[in-house]
Protein backbone atom coordinates (compact mmCIF):
# COMPACT_ATOMS: atom_id res chain seq x y z
CA UNK A 1 0.00 0.00 0.00
CA UNK A 2 1.39 3.38 -1.03
CA UNK A 3 0.45 6.75 0.45
CA UNK A 4 1.33 9.60 -1.88
CA UNK A 5 1.66 12.78 0.15
CA UNK A 6 1.67 16.00 -1.86
CA UNK A 7 4.02 18.77 -0.79
CA UNK A 8 2.51 21.51 1.37
CA UNK A 9 1.91 24.75 -0.53
CA UNK A 10 4.20 27.57 0.55
CA UNK A 11 3.42 31.26 1.05
CA UNK A 12 4.72 32.26 -2.38
CA UNK A 13 2.49 29.73 -4.19
CA UNK A 14 -0.62 30.94 -2.34
CA UNK A 15 0.24 34.60 -2.96
CA UNK A 16 0.63 33.91 -6.68
CA UNK A 17 -2.72 32.13 -6.86
CA UNK A 18 -4.47 35.00 -5.05
CA UNK A 19 -2.91 37.55 -7.43
CA UNK A 20 -3.91 35.47 -10.44
CA UNK A 21 -7.58 35.85 -9.46
CA UNK A 22 -7.24 39.41 -8.05
CA UNK A 23 -7.97 38.21 -4.54
CA UNK A 24 -4.88 39.46 -2.73
CA UNK A 25 -6.67 42.58 -1.40
CA UNK A 26 -9.65 40.53 -0.19
CA UNK A 27 -7.51 38.32 2.03
CA UNK A 28 -5.57 40.75 4.24
CA UNK A 29 -4.60 38.13 6.81
CA UNK A 30 -2.46 35.86 4.66
CA UNK A 31 -0.78 34.37 7.73
CA UNK A 32 -4.11 33.03 9.02
CA UNK A 33 -4.82 31.49 5.63
CA UNK A 34 -1.41 29.79 5.72
CA UNK A 35 -2.14 28.55 9.26
CA UNK A 36 -5.48 27.13 8.10
CA UNK A 37 -3.77 25.31 5.24
CA UNK A 38 -1.09 23.96 7.57
CA UNK A 39 -3.64 22.60 10.05
CA UNK A 40 -5.66 20.96 7.30
CA UNK A 41 -2.49 19.45 5.90
CA UNK A 42 -1.65 18.08 9.36
CA UNK A 43 -5.18 16.71 9.67
CA UNK A 44 -4.81 14.83 6.38
CA UNK A 45 -1.49 13.44 7.60
CA UNK A 46 -3.17 12.26 10.82
CA UNK A 47 -5.89 10.44 8.88
CA UNK A 48 -3.33 9.03 6.44
CA UNK A 49 -1.30 7.58 9.29
CA UNK A 50 -4.41 6.07 10.87
CA UNK A 51 -5.32 4.40 7.58
CA UNK A 52 -1.79 3.08 7.13
CA UNK A 53 -1.94 1.56 10.62
CA UNK A 54 -5.32 -0.03 9.92
CA UNK A 55 -4.05 -1.52 6.68
CA UNK A 56 -1.01 -2.96 8.47
CA UNK A 57 -3.26 -4.47 11.14
CA UNK A 58 -5.50 -6.20 8.58
CA UNK A 59 -2.44 -7.48 6.73
CA UNK A 60 -1.17 -9.06 9.96
CA UNK A 61 -4.48 -10.42 11.26
CA UNK A 62 -6.22 -11.43 8.04
CA UNK A 63 -3.42 -11.71 5.46
CA UNK A 64 -5.17 -9.10 3.34
CA UNK A 65 -4.49 -5.44 2.64
CA UNK A 66 -7.83 -3.69 2.10
CA UNK A 67 -6.11 -0.52 0.87
CA UNK A 68 -4.34 -0.64 -2.48
CA UNK A 69 -3.02 2.92 -2.35
CA UNK A 70 -3.87 6.42 -1.11
CA UNK A 71 -3.33 9.96 -2.34
CA UNK A 72 -3.40 13.16 -0.29
CA UNK A 73 -4.22 16.51 -1.84
CA UNK A 74 -4.73 20.13 -0.83
CA UNK A 75 -7.26 22.33 -2.61
CA UNK A 76 -5.53 25.26 -4.30
CA UNK A 77 -6.27 28.78 -3.07
CA UNK A 78 -7.80 29.60 -6.47
CA UNK A 79 -10.12 26.58 -6.24
CA UNK A 80 -10.89 27.35 -2.61
CA UNK A 81 -12.09 30.91 -3.18
CA UNK A 82 -13.67 29.98 -6.49
CA UNK A 83 -15.89 27.55 -4.57
CA UNK A 84 -16.90 30.28 -2.12
CA UNK A 85 -17.75 32.59 -5.01
CA UNK A 86 -19.86 29.94 -6.80
CA UNK A 87 -21.82 29.31 -3.62
CA UNK A 88 -22.38 33.02 -3.02
CA UNK A 89 -20.37 33.26 0.21
CA UNK A 90 -18.20 36.19 1.27
CA UNK A 91 -14.54 35.86 0.24
CA UNK A 92 -12.91 35.74 3.67
CA UNK A 93 -11.00 33.52 6.07
CA UNK A 94 -14.15 33.28 8.20
CA UNK A 95 -16.11 31.87 5.24
CA UNK A 96 -13.33 29.35 4.57
CA UNK A 97 -13.49 28.08 8.15
CA UNK A 98 -17.29 28.02 8.23
CA UNK A 99 -18.20 26.61 4.81
CA UNK A 100 -15.24 24.72 3.34
CA UNK A 101 -14.60 21.21 4.65
CA UNK A 102 -12.48 19.82 1.83
CA UNK A 103 -9.32 21.93 1.88
CA UNK A 104 -7.49 18.70 2.65
CA UNK A 105 -8.52 15.39 1.16
CA UNK A 106 -7.45 11.78 0.87
CA UNK A 107 -8.43 9.38 -1.89
CA UNK A 108 -8.40 5.80 -0.62
CA UNK A 109 -8.35 3.16 -3.35
CA UNK A 110 -9.29 -0.32 -2.17
CA UNK A 111 -9.04 -3.75 -3.73
CA UNK A 112 -12.70 -4.77 -3.30
CA UNK A 113 -16.06 -3.15 -2.56
CA UNK A 114 -16.24 -4.80 0.88
CA UNK A 115 -12.91 -3.16 1.73
CA UNK A 116 -14.48 0.29 1.38
CA UNK A 117 -16.95 -0.35 4.18
CA UNK A 118 -14.36 -2.22 6.27
CA UNK A 119 -12.06 0.80 6.18
CA UNK A 120 -14.93 3.21 6.85
CA UNK A 121 -16.14 1.24 9.87
CA UNK A 122 -12.67 0.82 11.39
CA UNK A 123 -11.78 4.48 10.93
CA UNK A 124 -15.08 5.91 12.20
CA UNK A 125 -14.87 3.79 15.36
CA UNK A 126 -11.71 5.57 16.49
CA UNK A 127 -12.43 7.80 19.48
CA UNK A 128 -10.79 10.92 18.06
CA UNK A 129 -12.43 10.72 14.63
CA UNK A 130 -15.88 12.27 14.15
CA UNK A 131 -17.88 11.68 10.96
CA UNK A 132 -19.40 15.00 9.87
CA UNK A 133 -20.84 14.00 6.47
CA UNK A 134 -21.42 10.78 4.56
CA UNK A 135 -22.54 10.30 0.94
CA UNK A 136 -22.71 6.78 -0.43
CA UNK A 137 -22.51 6.99 -4.22
CA UNK A 138 -21.96 3.23 -4.38
CA UNK A 139 -25.40 2.36 -3.04
CA UNK A 140 -26.82 5.39 -4.88
CA UNK A 141 -24.64 6.15 -7.94
CA UNK A 142 -24.75 9.54 -9.62
CA UNK A 143 -26.59 9.81 -12.94
CA UNK A 144 -23.23 9.82 -14.71
CA UNK A 145 -22.49 6.37 -13.26
CA UNK A 146 -19.99 7.69 -10.71
CA UNK A 147 -19.50 5.46 -7.67
CA UNK A 148 -17.57 6.26 -4.51
CA UNK A 149 -18.09 6.66 -0.77
CA UNK A 150 -17.48 10.23 0.41
CA UNK A 151 -16.82 11.09 4.03
CA UNK A 152 -15.93 14.30 5.80
CA UNK A 153 -14.37 13.59 9.19
CA UNK A 154 -12.99 15.79 11.92
CA UNK A 155 -9.69 14.94 13.60
CA UNK A 156 -7.80 16.86 16.32
CA UNK A 157 -4.51 18.47 15.36
CA UNK A 158 -2.21 19.21 18.28
CA UNK A 159 -0.05 22.32 18.01
CA UNK A 160 1.89 24.55 20.39
CA UNK A 161 -1.02 27.02 20.30
CA UNK A 162 -3.54 24.38 21.30
CA UNK A 163 -5.72 21.69 19.77
CA UNK A 164 -7.69 22.32 16.58
CA UNK A 165 -10.46 20.10 15.19
CA UNK A 166 -9.81 19.91 11.46
CA UNK A 167 -12.10 18.58 8.69
CA UNK A 168 -10.68 16.15 6.13
CA UNK A 169 -12.53 14.82 3.08
CA UNK A 170 -12.07 11.12 2.35
CA UNK A 171 -13.09 9.45 -0.91
CA UNK A 172 -13.12 5.66 -0.82
CA UNK A 173 -13.39 3.70 -4.05
CA UNK A 174 -12.18 0.48 -5.64
CA UNK A 175 -9.47 0.26 -8.29
CA UNK A 176 -12.19 -0.15 -10.93
CA UNK A 177 -14.17 2.85 -9.67
CA UNK A 178 -11.00 4.93 -9.60
CA UNK A 179 -10.14 3.98 -13.18
CA UNK A 180 -13.67 4.89 -14.30
CA UNK A 181 -13.64 8.21 -12.39
CA UNK A 182 -10.27 9.20 -13.88
CA UNK A 183 -11.57 8.65 -17.41
CA UNK A 184 -14.84 10.45 -16.66
CA UNK A 185 -12.92 13.40 -15.23
CA UNK A 186 -10.76 13.59 -18.34
CA UNK A 187 -13.87 13.50 -20.52
CA UNK A 188 -15.57 16.25 -18.50
CA UNK A 189 -12.63 18.63 -18.57
CA UNK A 190 -11.26 17.96 -22.08
CA UNK A 191 -12.61 21.21 -23.48
CA UNK A 192 -10.91 20.88 -26.87
CA UNK A 193 -12.57 17.55 -27.68
CA UNK A 194 -15.30 17.10 -30.29
CA UNK A 195 -18.67 17.67 -28.49
CA UNK A 196 -20.18 14.72 -30.37
CA UNK A 197 -17.39 12.48 -29.14
CA UNK A 198 -17.92 13.69 -25.55
CA UNK A 199 -21.66 12.97 -25.75
CA UNK A 200 -21.06 9.53 -27.28
CA UNK A 201 -18.42 8.48 -24.75
CA UNK A 202 -20.43 9.86 -21.84
CA UNK A 203 -23.17 7.42 -22.78
CA UNK A 204 -20.64 4.61 -23.03
CA UNK A 205 -19.24 5.42 -19.60
CA UNK A 206 -22.69 5.35 -18.01
CA UNK A 207 -23.21 1.88 -19.45
CA UNK A 208 -19.73 0.68 -18.51
CA UNK A 209 -20.17 1.86 -14.92
CA UNK A 210 -22.93 -0.70 -14.39
CA UNK A 211 -21.00 -3.43 -16.15
CA UNK A 212 -17.88 -2.67 -14.14
CA UNK A 213 -19.86 -2.82 -10.90
CA UNK A 214 -21.23 -6.25 -11.83
CA UNK A 215 -17.70 -7.50 -12.58
CA UNK A 216 -16.38 -6.14 -9.29
CA UNK A 217 -19.16 -7.89 -7.37
CA UNK A 218 -18.28 -11.19 -9.08
CA UNK A 219 -14.57 -10.70 -8.40
CA UNK A 220 -15.40 -9.99 -4.77
CA UNK A 221 -17.45 -13.18 -4.55
CA UNK A 222 -14.43 -15.15 -5.77
CA UNK A 223 -12.25 -13.48 -3.14
CA UNK A 224 -14.77 -14.26 -0.39
CA UNK A 225 -14.89 -17.90 -1.43
CA UNK A 226 -11.10 -18.13 -1.38
CA UNK A 227 -11.02 -16.57 2.10
CA UNK A 228 -13.62 -19.04 3.41
CA UNK A 229 -11.72 -21.85 5.11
Amino acid sequence: MILERNNFMNVKQIEEQLKQFNLENQIPDLKELINTYQRCHSGANEIGTKLENLDDEYSTDYDHNPIHHMEERLKSAASLFGKLERKGYEISIESVKKYIQDIAGIRVVTNYIDDIYTVEKALSKQSDVTVLKRKDYIANPKKSGYRSLHLVVSVPVFQSKGTFDVPVEIQLRTIGMDMWASLEHQLSYKTDADPQKIEKHSGHLRSYAGELNEIEIKMQDIFRDLQDK
